[in-house]
């Protein structure tokens, strides 16, 4: 299964996880800290540790991404691409103590990047008919599908008031 793939359910899991506890140990639950809870969990484990986990693929084994990708190995752009990465996973992790406005910075960088991957990949697939796994497999899906899910999630949290936690 694909990496992508796995990070996905994994945040899903977490998040129905700290739910259930919450539910469990009679801790206040309404329909905003559920949303909360989820994206909080998408933020800090999809955008975090899944970018991060990118970092280090294209720092690290520059060659076997850019093969799964379909580019030439050695580009010096995949370094680039590597510290993209990194720097939208802090951002992603650091959402754990930071809140706010952060989150919808967080959000914001998350989304122009990946939505701005996907057309990439898209632009791609049309102009050199690179249908690599890498290029038009799970990872363009989830460059769509992931900040679709950060949008909704976070105009639902803006949307649902304000709530400390």
């Amino acid at each position: 299964m694909d990496f992508v793939y796995v990070i996905s359910i994994l945040t899903i899991l977490i998040a129905i996880s700290v739910v259930l506890i919450s539910k469990i140990t009679s801790k206040p639950l309404n329909r905003k800290r559920v949303v909360e809870i989820f994206l909080l969990s998408f933020l800090v484990i999809s955008v975090g540790f899944g970018s991060i986990w990118a970092f280090i693929g294209h720092f690290f084994l520059s060659a076997q991404v850019a093969a799964s990708i379909g580019w030439a190995p050695g580009s010096p752009f995949q370094s680039e691409v590597a510290f993209a990465n990194l720097s939208i996973g802090v951002l992603g992790l650091l959402c754990y103590w930071i809140r706010d406005n952060f989150w919808t910075a967080t959000v914001i960088a998350s989304s122009i990047f990946l939505l701005g991957n996907a057309y990439g990949h898209i632009l791609n697939m049309i102009l050199y008919s690179n249908y690599a796994p890498g290029n038009a497999g799970s990872i363009l899906y989830m460059d769509i599908i992931g900040p679709i899910i950060l949008i909704v999630l976070l105009i639902l949290y803006k949307s649902l008031g304000r709530n400390t936690i």
